[in-house]
């Protein structure tokens, strides 16, 4: 495949989006079909001039996490990820690897869920995606890089987190999650990523060394959740997970019933406005 029909696709599936799929204001001034370049490139994390090489056909061949990135951005569909690979030359990652590719689908439900916070796992509960209002309730994972993401990571290395449980609820949570991680190299046997994961994790953290010597394999299942938030305070709130079809991405929702004290915390936190309760997790 030439360089040439890369740069034909990425043009035409750029085209094909309104601003208002990907959160952005309609202006009846526009004057072309589709996004911008900017506007993709800023979606992405690309500079507009290689996105420009990109779709003049000059760049070469991108990277993975351009790639990946690049499908996010434009909504592109399994087949159309498997195809976007293959013109960059690279082998599908879906394949062989744990599927991080957030699908138009979930990422309107994350679009739309404008009241209640939801994040989005990937099988080795790495951070996908989350919408502002999780933002808001459990401060700007989004920022994080790397191991950072990573659910699991943070909670056996200890770093900052708005969630408080008592040492009970500690071990339960531990235990399924472990056994859901292990349940997942089943799954991706040869995905180096999850290895390396795991391999840091038993080193790193002795609680999480003695949970894998169990052996124990399980899916994590739905649970409660308490927040300690530094403006609205604690709200215990129902966490549900939810498994896409087709997919090993989790759609986590957090949700309490609406006459209930922690349900008009919740609506206070959405009340009072996002952009207050979007500092770092602490």
């Amino acid at each position: 495949m030439s360089d040439h029909e890369l740069a034909r696709c990425l043009r035409a599936w750029r085209d094909r989006l309104v601003p208002a799929s990907v959160g952005l204001p309609v202006s009846p001034l526009r004057r072309a079909p589709g996004l911008r370049r900017e506007e993709v490139a800023q979606l992405a994390g690309l500079s507009v001039d290689y996105l420009a090489r990109l779709e003049q056909g000059r760049a070469g061949n991108p990277s993975p996490s351009v790639l990946e990135a690049l499908a996010r951005t434009l909504r592109l569909s399994d087949d159309e990820n498997a195809y976007l690979f293959r013109l960059a030359g690279h082998t599908d990652p879906r394949a062989t690897r744990v599927n991080r590719h957030l699908t138009p689908g979930v990422q309107r439900m994350l679009d739309r869920a404008g009241d209640l916070p939801v994040m989005v796992l990937d099988a080795a509960w790495h951070l996908v995606a989350l919408n502002p209002m999780a933002t808001a309730l459990l401060g700007d994972l989004g920022r994080e890089q790397g191991r950072h993401r990573n659910l699991l990571w943070r909670h056996f290395t200890g770093l900052p987190s708005r969630i408080v449980s008592a040492p009970q609820q500690d071990a339960a949570f531990e235990s399924a999650a472990v056994a859901d991680l292990r349940a997942a190299t089943g799954r991706y046997p040869t995905d180096s990523h999850l290895r390396g994961l795991i391999a840091e994790l038993r080193q790193k953290s002795a609680r999480f060394e003695e949970i894998w010597q169990r052996g124990s394999v399980a899916r994590h299942v739905s649970t409660r959740k308490t927040v300690n938030h530094p403006q609205v305070g604690l709200l215990t709130l129902d966490c549900d997970v939810l498994t896409v079809e087709g997919s090993d991405l989790r759609l986590v929702v957090y949700t309490a019933d609406p006459g209930s004290a922690d349900g008009q915390a919740l609506a206070l936190l959405q009340t009072l406005g996002l952009q207050e309760f979007t500092g770092q997790t602490s």
